[in-house]
């Protein structure tokens, strides 16, 4: 596994990652995506499962992520489908600690 940081703090981090949005990070030249809602942080694959459209550009509902393409949906946590019929969406490990955002990838 892999961790990255994204901030020097808590609180940096938390101002990085504005609320409801998504985001694109660069892991060492893996994109991945990077959603916050109220005080939970979660990282996924970028691209969606069933027809690799991006899902950077997506559509966030309390814990839902859909696909801008076909409407398929997927739950940030676990990245289980929740419309669609195709394999799961790849979730990554994400923690807020006080020396900023953990996320671990696992290595390629």
């Amino acid at each position: 596994m892999k961790v990255f940081l994204i901030g020097a703090s808590k609180s940096q981090a938390e101002q990085m990652i504005a609320e409801d949005t998504i985001h694109q990070i660069d892991l060492d030249g893996q994109i991945i995506a990077l959603v916050r809602q109220k005080d939970e942080f979660f990282a996924f694959q970028s691209t969606c499962p069933h027809r690799g459209a991006s899902l950077l550009r997506g559509d966030l509902d309390a814990g839902i992520i859909r696909c801008s393409l076909h409407g398929y949906s997927f739950d940030l946590k676990s990245g289980e489908v929740q419309l669609g019929l195709c394999s799961a969406l790849e979730t990554y490990s994400v923690e807020l600690t006080e020396e900023g955002l953990k996320i671990s990838v696992p290595n390629e």
